[in-house]
């Protein structure tokens, strides 16, 4: 397990709500998801980055001596690194040094599992290092050893830009064929006229937890972030008798980077073309109002923020303190607090997305003829059947229906 220096770095100029013991304790938090040991974290507030080193040479000159004390392996960098301050800093300080979207590409790798998956964790590596391979650029023969060099591995990167490039090209097209698949996907749901609700969130805010206990989805659960990055997609029945898909998605982070954005456009299409978003906030964090800012941001960003969103705050059942639940049940109002562990006022979040759907609901009674008895089974699948009498001439069957399927039939003449 790789000993790990966290550097925290702050402008004073930035204005931003994250405090830098926010910044230390978030990048803490990914260092261990990627399996390293935290052994100490530096902190620096800075009046602007510079050139060679983003910080001042002083401070990096601190960090080689602490870095040999402590005999640490990797010193991990909360702002970004050029090519070239990233070889100046291991220069100086003797240590495989990398920052924070590294350390978020590297936990990327170890999640996916899937082909698609796969495919957008190369395509952002590939995308993060082409402009750092200047000359020598990254010691690429280090590749795979370690935090932060998992991933497309010498044999892919010991390769000049054209072949990169190429590359990045061929993975593109090939996200752009899934997408249509995905595009074509969602057209069927919607001539089945069934809506699409996606849970949203930051990382480790519990969606993947809510999508088992809301939909027995099976999904891998582990107190860790970026568990999920491929969308998964569940039938789920209201209390009204409505169907609808849930689906779950990548977390979301503060600060997420936006070539990170870019390549899980495929996967993150899904959040953009959603009827009903459910932010899921962790409200045992304390830095619950930090992540649902960040996480409004990333939505902004995806043109998604005008959606209607129900917010559920997560994991009561780790807070004590009735002031704090109160506290955020005011400064989140309409939001429903519920616990996806123990499954604790789900009821009330589904009457909160029923109450959504309702409005798009139709109430009808219906003689369907026995030549049509494939409308029953619709009804049943996609509706809430209320009543059914069998009779000579037919079936008469009271229904709440979606708006679009009822006028579908009508139109195409399957009812009357």
């Amino acid at each position: 397990m790789e000993r790990a220096l966290i550097v925290s770095i702050k402008l004073k100029s930035d204005k931003d709500n994250w405090h830098i013991a926010d910044i230390a304790g978030e990048l803490e938090e990914l260092a261990l998801s990627a399996g390293a040991t935290v052994v100490d974290n530096f902190t620096c507030f800075c009046e602007k980055f510079t050139p060679n080193f983003l910080i001042g040479r002083g401070k990096v000159e601190e960090i080689a001596v602490l870095s040999q004390e402590k005999n640490i392996d990797t010193v991990i960098f909360s702002e970004d690194l050029s090519g070239t301050q990233q070889r100046s800093l291991e220069e100086v300080i003797g240590r495989k040094t990398i920052d924070r979207t590294q350390l978020i590409l590297d936990i990327f790798c170890r999640r996916a599992k899937s082909p698609e998956g796969k495919m957008q964790v190369e395509l952002a590596q590939l995308e993060y290092l082409l402009p750092r391979l200047v000359g020598k650029g990254i010691i690429l023969s280090r590749l795979g050893g370690g935090i932060g060099t998992r991933g497309p591995g010498e044999q892919k990167l010991e390769v000049d830009r054209r072949r990169i490039r190429r590359r990045i090209a061929k993975l593109k097209n090939e996200l752009r064929q899934i997408a249509s698949h995905r595009l074509i996907m969602r057209k069927k749901r919607k001539e089945n006229a069934i809506p699409v609700v996606v849970l949203v969130g930051y990382t480790n805010a519990g969606k993947s937890t809510l999508m088992n206990s809301l939909a027995d989805a099976g999904q891998f659960v582990h107190n860790g972030l970026f568990t999920t990055l491929d969308p998964v997609f569940k039938s789920l029945k209201l209390p009204g008798g409505e169907n609808i898909i849930i689906s779950d998605t990548v977390g979301f982070l503060h600060n997420l980077p936006h070539h990170l954005i870019e390549a899980f456009k495929a996967t993150l299409e899904e959040v953009r073309e959603a009827e009903l978003l459910i932010h899921v906030l962790d409200a045992a964090h304390p830095r619950v109002y930090e992540h649902a800012r960040a996480v409004y941001v990333v939505l902004k960003e995806l043109d998604a923020d005008k959606k209607n969103i129900v917010t559920a705050l997560n994991k009561i059942d780790l807070i004590s303190d009735k002031l704090w639940l109160h506290k955020l049940s005011t400064d989140f109002p309409g939001a429903t607090l519920i616990s996806a562990k123990l499954k604790t006022n789900l009821n009330i979040l589904l009457e909160k997305i029923q109450v959504y759907f309702s409005g798009q609901m139709v109430e009808k009674e219906i003689l369907i003829p026995h030549s049509r008895m494939h409308l029953v089974n619709l009804f049943y699948r996609q509706g809430g059947v209320t009543e059914i009498k069998y009779l000579q001439t037919g079936i008469k069957i009271k229904v709440n229906l979606p708006r679009i399927l009822y006028n579908k039939l009508l139109h195409s003449n399957e009812i009357e």
